[in-house]
């Protein structure tokens, strides 16, 4: 082997030399002529002499020296290059045997072709796709003398003058010597580009040879000479550097002046990409603009794309230009780019894989990267959206072979030579995945549905109108709804607080101020924010409209395809808001690639997010207070009424759980049919044990039908679909003979469909076994036949293989001689040492003990079988397909069943939390009647049960026989809230149809649940704390009803105390007044109960506490009782909180003296000390609108209750 320049070896094989003997006029021992230096190249060309071949010698260089300066990049060498080059071989047959010789798998240089002479020089590392993309060379022959170990994977020689600086970590460069199973690498680390093979001028490092010679030879040079191999150790200056070569005097030798060489120019190294931002190397990246040429700071910037100038495409190599004309779209997105078996990042996503998840930083090519292999690639992506990061997937779409058969058809049809960009492996984007748009299961962290949600939204006379449309994209689920809201927007408020989606689709420049303070404030911080170009990504409803028509997403084959539509959608066409926000979702959904597999489903329903006809309505505002489905302490779900009612076993049963609490039931035969299925599970468990022990492990159908549909399902998760339907069939079949028939479960057990007759035709239809453990759809013989007929031709092809290890055998006289695959070359025959084999075998790999051959015919057989196995795999991921599509023919009625199962999962669950509650616990009785009546005794709270042993129950009395609203009054701390919670949470849990934790329970049904608690401010909005009150009890005065329930909690409290109690004085007269609902008014204006304490529709309550005066404690006794509190006790409280005592004499003294000379205080007590009648504010108001306008001023419940109270004075 030639040591180049600085010891550094080529790791190009080459015959070993024998030394050649000195000259005699050479002066000293080791002295060489440049004469006799240039001659030695001779020996190195071929000839037709057998002593050439040195068959029977073994390449001197180690394996571990190869391994070793593999990747080792020469420093530049500085001896002149001379002009000619190498003789070209005489004769084709020498030119081949020279190929073949001395040459295998693990001294072969990269990308040096077939043909080429290995003496003729190294090619160029050039780190583009190829026709020798890891399966080029797979068959290669190596010549019958060279014995080395099993063919692992190609050394690379990077040469001198190489502009390529691809560094490999070690770990990367022992994966690549050790992997052997790299079976679909379709794409070598090293190579991006093809190499063209071309004529270059030698390294510095190889001998050059010259056409004559000069007659006398110049003074000699010391060299050493390597006793072992022959090669040849030169000095660091070459002797053609040494002399000055003047042509009319050559025979004369001058001294060249010394060249001073800088130390910085000799250690000059190119830089890795990998240590320099991608900013300093692309100028474009240092000041970005969008593709219209926006830069950061405009106020249309759209982050989504990247702009890159003309001149910068020229510069890419061909899988740059694929990479960046695909980043270049998706700027703002991770994109995970296939390279054989790895998923790789590239330059910015790079480096945030590098800080986020501390991800091996290296090169390929001009570009920083790092990998992560394809098996956990579901894994990556996952924590990459966990970060709320977006994250495309672009794959190979095929493999290396199929590319190899791909070119070759193109050159039959069209043989023109292949242009660059088609010597790359073909890759597309496959999809892309957002936390609001996850669809494979394997990815999805919750088992509650998550919404991606498109909003529309104008001003409608004055009046804010919405235009809503959302998808659940892991159930392909649609919801559509339009509306004019109030000024307040509280349908929109609820619909987000029900939904809280993850993912928003906005129209840009067109939502105003207090929708995105409502979105904002109902909206997990991980919630992604899109904002959509009017009328071009965000499309009005016509566009909308055309779109669906033309991409044929809804067809029929018997008449227009408008009657294919689904009815909902077909209904939406004439709301123009409602089709715009769909045109909007629809966009989005296409630039992620996956809107035909979700709209073709037609799963479309209409969404009230406030159905008044058939449910209790919570507004917003109220599943917030209430803490119904997140607790006000850490957000989490610990302690709110949904965990408690949730023990569904089944995850499409704990979605469809959530709307029945987001929606209780307002009809009383509802609910009592839905309290019968309860009371019917807990007094027989039979079907309520077979249910919960045959469904336990059930996969969530209603995710994987949808999957099924879009033709995305992995084999195992196909099987898994097929056990899920026939164990509910089970199931139901042993359910229909515990059950009557009868009742909300005898229906649903009835109504389940026919599920046997569907599943009939999957019992045989393929090897269940080859799916679970293999994940491939092998259909049995007789149901694909095109796969049948692939198949036999692959066993055509083994069969013929067995023939010819028989026949290699009987010829070789050995039974030892067998098959093996090592790699790729699959199928190489392993012969022991001591047999002889023909010559025009081609050895490919070799161990102590055998060596293995391909053969001219074993190769064009194996190249026959792995083409077949190529295309046998097409036709077994189109056999797939075509299951897929088979079994989406009976998607309604797979969903039907999903639906009943669901039902079923939830009254059970119902059953169980009923169960839980412990004693007491009763049924609540639902009564239809003239006045709202909500009555508990000794009732808990739900919530508490399993955190709280000591709850001390309380009875609630609102309405019927007492009056509607109840005036509470009660120290700091004494308990008021809670009562105020555990009230309406009772409510809700009788109303979804679950028992009660108390004794007896007496309601009839409630229409609205509205709550003020708390004091917030907004301070984004420029809200006060009493303005957000004001705001909320606006609410409650504009859409209670007699059958609401209402609590109100300090109001007036965020202003001054003569403004706070003139507030909450009013607003209590009113809603008990003139609305007429049920509920509780908690304060601590005491002056209050004297206002109202002789209102027929006001009852005064209080908390029950005992207070120590000495030592200024209170003990907390948690009961309800009639009666008003005699204070707030404040300074109580602040002396348990550790305030001065000085502070707290001087603040009794100030309250004393305020209380006594208050107006309002004097008034009441002047009049009572003077014997008259003390007549409310409120109801001299009343008498003054009645006598000024009738009937119409006051209305006329109002002017019933003001009757009652003149009565009652």
């Amino acid at each position: 082997m030639v040591r180049g320049v600085e010891g550094n070896e080529m790791s190009t094989p080459r015959p070993s030399q024998k030394k050649q003997p000195a000259s005699a006029s050479q002066s000293a021992k080791n002295q060489k002529s440049i004469l006799g230096f240039f001659q030695k190249k001779s020996t190195h060309s071929p000839s037709p002499a057998p002593s050439d071949a040195a068959p029977n010698q073994k390449t001197p260089t180690s394996t571990s020296t190869l391994a070793r300066r593999a990747f080792t990049k020469p420093r530049t060498a500085i001896t002149p290059v001379p002009n000619s080059d190498a003789p070209d071989y005489s004769s084709p047959i020498k030119q081949e045997r020279a190929c073949t010789v001395g040459r295998n798998k693990e001294n072969e240089p990269t990308g040096i072709a077939l043909s080429s002479p290995s003496q003729k020089a190294r090619k160029s590392v050039n780190y583009a796709e190829s026709d020798d993309d890891d399966d080029d060379d797979v068959l290669g022959p190596i010549a019958n003398n060279v014995r080395g170990r099993a063919s692992k994977r190609q050394r690379v020689t990077i040469e001198d003058d190489s502009d390529d600086d691809f560094g490999l970590d070690a770990a990367t460069q022992e994966a690549m010597l050790e992997e052997e199973d790299m079976d679909d690498f379709v794409v070598p680390d090293d190579s991006d580009e093809e190499v063209v093979p071309k004529k270059r001028k030698r390294p510095s490092s190889t001998k050059p040879h010259v056409k004559t010679s000069p007659a006398s030879s110049p003074p000699a040079f010391d060299t050493k000479a390597d006793d072992e191999d022959g090669d040849t150790v030169m000095t660091s200056t070459s002797t053609a550097q040494q002399w000055v070569y003047d042509p009319d005097n050559p025979m004369v030798f001058k001294p060249r002046a010394p060249i001073a060489i800088k130390k910085e120019a000799s250690k000059k190294i190119k830089e890795r990409p990998s240590a320099s931002e991608p900013e300093t190397r692309y100028p474009w990246l240092a000041h970005q603009q969008d593709a219209d040429r926006h830069p950061t700071d405009h106020p249309d910037h759209d982050p989504r794309t990247l702009y890159i100038p003309p001149g910068a495409w020229d510069k890419f190599s061909a899988f740059e230009k694929q990479y960046w004309e695909i980043k270049s779209k998706w700027w703002d997105t991770i994109v995970f780019f296939k390279k054989g078996k790895f998923y790789e990042l590239y330059e910015k996503d790079a480096s945030i894989g590098h800080q986020l998840f501390d991800l091996k930083l290296t090169d390929r090519v001009n570009m920083r990267m790092v990998g992560v292999p394809e098996a956990s690639l579901d894994m990556w992506a996952t924590q990459f959206v966990a970060k709320g990061y977006k994250v495309a997937r672009v794959d190979q779409m095929e493999s290396a072979l199929g590319k190899e058969m791909r070119e070759r058809d193109d050159k039959v049809k069209t043989p023109k030579k292949a242009t660059k960009e088609n010597k790359v492996i073909r890759r597309e984007l496959a999809t892309v995945l957002t936390s609001g748009t996850l669809v494979d299961t394997g990815m999805l962290q919750s088992d509650m549905s998550t919404y991606c949600m498109a909003i529309k939204e104008i001003d409608r006379h004055d009046l804010p109108a919405f235009g809503v449309a959302f998808v659940d994209t892991a159930t392909a689920q649609f919801q559509l709804c339009e509306f004019t809201d109030d000024v307040d927007m509280t349908k929109f408020e609820t619909l987000i607080a029900q939904l809280r989606p993850g993912e928003l689709l906005l129209e840009k420049s067109c939502v105003s101020a207090k929708a995105l303070r409502i979105l904002k404030n109902n909206t997990p911080p991980t919630v992604i924010w899109n904002w959509l170009k009017p009328n071009k990504e965000f499309w009005p409803a016509d566009i909308a409209i055309r779109e669906v028509e033309a991409n044929n997403y809804f067809e029929s084959p018997t008449e227009d395809n408008i009657e294919a539509w689904p009815p909902v959608l077909r209904e939406a066409r004439g709301q123009e808001l409602v089709m715009s926000a769909f045109g909007g979702l629809l966009h989005y959904l296409r630039t992620l690639m996956i809107e035909r597999d979700l709209v073709t489903l037609g799963n479309f329903q209409w969404y009230d997010p406030i159905r008044k006809a058939t449910s209790l309505v919570l507004d917003g505002q109220s599943l917030i207070n209430l803490e119904i489905f997140a607790n006000a302490f850490d957000g989490s779900t610990e302690g709110t009424l949904f965990a408690m009612l949730n023990r569904c076993i089944t995850p499409f049963g704990k979605r469809l759980l959530r709307q029945w609490v987001c929606h209780p039931l307002a009809d009383a035969t509802k609910i009592n049919a839905r309290l019968d299925a309860v009371d019917a599970l807990n007094a027989d468990s039979t079907i309520m044990d077979n249910f919960s022990a045959s469904l336990s492990k059930l996969p969530d159908l209603e995710r994987l039908i949808s999957r099924v549909h879009a033709g995305r399902c992995k084999a195992q998760d196909f099987l898994k679909v097929l056990e899920g339907f026939e164990q509910i069939e089970y199931t139901i079949s042993l359910l229909k003979q515990f059950s009557d028939g009868e009742g909300v479960i005898g229906q649903l057990i009835d109504s389940m469909p026919n599920l046997a007759a569907s599943l009939s035709k999957w019992q045989s239809a393929f090897d269940r076994d080859v799916a679970r453990k293999a994940g491939l759809l092998i259909p049995e013989p007789g149901i694909e036949e095109d796969f049948d007929n692939s198949q036999d031709e692959i066993d055509t092809c083994k069969a013929n293989l067995d023939v010819l290890l028989k026949k290699a055998r009987k010829d070789l006289g050995s039974n030892a001689v067998q098959y093996n695959d090592i790699g790729k070359e699959i199928y190489q025959l392993e012969v022991p040492k001591k047999v002889k084999v023909p010559n025009n075998w081609d050895q490919m790999s070799a161990t102590a003990k055998v060596t293995r051959y391909y053969t001219p015919e074993l190769r064009k057989l194996v190249r026959t079988l792995q083409e077949a196995q190529e295309t046998h795999g097409q036709i077994t991921r189109e056999v797939a397909s075509r299951f897929c599509k088979r079994f989406d023919e009976d998607y309604r009625t797979w969903l039907a069943a999903v639906k009943i199962i669901a039902q079923l999962d939830c009254l059970i669950s119902l059953a169980k939390a009923s169960a839980s509650l412990g004693e007491p616990s009763c049924r609540p009785v639902f009564e239809e009647g003239n006045r709202t009546v909500v009555e508990f005794e000794e009732l808990r709270h739900p919530c508490m049960l399993n955190t709280v042993d000591d709850f001390i129950p309380n009875d609630i009395r609102l309405g019927g026989s007492s009056a509607n609203i109840s005036l509470l009054t009660g120290a700091n701390a004494a308990g008021k809230s809670t009562i105020l919670r555990m009230t309406c949470i009772a409510v809700i849990l009788a109303q979804v149809g679950c028992y009660l934790p108390c004794t007896s329970a007496r309601l009839t049904p409630v229409d609205r649940i509205m709550s003020r608690l708390g004091a917030n401010d907004n301070i984004f909005a420029a809200q006060s704390t009493f303005f957000v009150e004001l705001s909320e009890t606006q609410k409650i005065l504009g859409e209670a009803s007699p059958r609401s329930l209402v609590i109100l909690d300090e109001l007036g409290r965020g202003t001054s105390s003569y403004d706070g109690v003139a507030v909450a004085q009013a607003v209590l007269h009113d809603i008990a007044t003139r609305v007429g609902c049920v509920g509780f008014f908690a304060t601590h204006y005491r002056s209050l109960a004297k206002e109202f304490e002789l209102h027929p529709q006001v009852q005064n309550k209080r908390m029950r506490i005992h207070v120590d005066e000495n030592s200024k404690s209170i003990t907390f006794l948690y009961k309800l009782e009639e009666g008003v509190a005699e204070g707030s006790f404040g300074m109580h409280c602040a002396a348990m909180c550790g305030i001065p005592d000085k502070v707290i004499r001087n603040a009794e003294t100030a309250a004393r003296e305020w209380e006594h000379t208050s107006r309002l205080g004097e008034r009441m007590e002047v009049n009572r000390e003077e014997g008259g009648v003390y007549v409310p504010l409120g109801l001299q108001s009343d008498i003054a609108w009645a006598l000024r306008d009738g009937l119409e001023g006051v209305g006329e419940r109002a002017l019933e209750v003001l009757l009652e109270a003149i009565e009652a004075l």
